[in-house]
């Protein structure tokens, strides 16, 4: 008997693809009019910057922006390589069949060449998967490992699921097999977005992993939750919510003008809906210097009408915070 993952479509899932569905709709209309070079690019240093925080990478965006550009920084060897396997696999991504583990093992080969002796190819002992209290999960035996990819590439080839479900499917049981020494993580929201930008071409220009980021503790609980529960229902009900926070805070960035500026985008990009407060939002931004944050980044924003006040009546207020506005 063909092999199909356990999971139950729950009125939550039904109404989180009814809702992406609608959003991508209305992406897809404004993506190519609104999506600039300069965008795109800042969206891709968002991702890579995303999957790697999530498994410890401390280079951030200014230095993993550097790297990309083919500059010298400051870090450590291990590090930078992670960023350069990150960028090589990101700007390949269209050449991997996401219906393929031959395609996977490539991709993984190219993320983790300068870093694994193994990369590209399964891993060859038994692992568990630590977390705050200990060992969380006991993988299948290393000899088990071949078959088990194989059973879920077939399973990925033939369900009619829907691809946003299929593609939460494909996450959650490729790190419950964990088919590789290290990398994992990576692969498994790489190969996600792949599923995703079969589905819809738009997918591959949103940060995805960049939200995961922002709710990490989120993510491990959705896949230890479903690890405890025999299904990956409640990581397909994580994962759609973040894709639909992806969706929606990519439009509330796009719906801009040309006359806006990098840095005003990039402010929008990291705001979402959420109130957040003037320091909350220059460490999201990486910045430090209060003045250049106001002149730059902060009061044009205000200015044009893109971000409004808690407290428009106070608004020196040391209490104030910021949000995207509302339409």
């Amino acid at each position: 008997m063909a092999y199909k993952p356990p999971y139950t479509i729950s009125s939550k899932i039904l109404a989180l693809v009814s809702d992406i569905s609608a959003l991508i709709a209305k992406y897809e209309v404004l993506e190519p009019k609104i999506i600039t070079p300069a965008l795109r690019k800042e969206f891709k240093i968002k991702t890579i910057v995303g999957t790697l925080e999530i498994e410890g990478n401390t280079l951030g965006e200014e230095r993993v922006t550097a790297i990309l550009d083919g500059k010298r920084v400051l870090g450590s060897v291990k590090e930078i390589a992670e960023v350069k396997g990150a960028i090589k696999v990101y700007e390949n991504l269209q050449q991997f069949n996401p219906y393929s583990p031959d395609d996977m093992l490539k991709a993984h080969d190219l993320l983790m060449q300068e870093i694994m002796t193994d990369a590209g190819k399964f891993r060859a002992s038994g692992v568990g998967v630590g977390g705050p209290g200990g060992l969380v999960h006991i993988a299948p035996p290393a000899n088990k490992v071949p078959s088990l990819v194989q059973e879920l590439f077939d399973w990925l080839n033939v369900t009619d699921a829907h691809p946003l479900i299929k593609s939460c499917i494909f996450h959650y049981e490729l790190e419950f097999i964990h088919p590789f020494t290290d990398g994992n993580g990576r692969i498994g929201r790489l190969w996600q977005t792949l599923i995703l930008h079969a589905y819809k071409p738009v997918f591959s220009s949103l940060p995805v992993e960049s939200v995961i980021k922002e709710f990490q503790q989120e993510y491990y609980d959705a896949l230890e939750q479903s690890g405890s529960m025999g299904e990956s229902t409640p990581f397909i009900e994580f994962m759609l919510e973040i894709l639909l926070k992806s969706i929606d805070n990519s439009i509330h960035t796009d719906q801009v003008t040309d006359q806006v500026t990098d840095q005003v985008r990039k402010l929008l990009s990291v705001m979402g809906g959420q109130w957040l407060s003037r320091s909350e939002i220059m460490e999201k931004l990486d910045l430090s210097h209060r003045p250049t944050f106001s002149e730059n980044y902060l009061n044009p924003a205000l200015e044009q009408g893109l971000v409004e006040m808690h407290a428009p009546e106070s608004p020196r207020s040391p209490k104030q915070k910021y949000r995207i506005k509302k339409d």
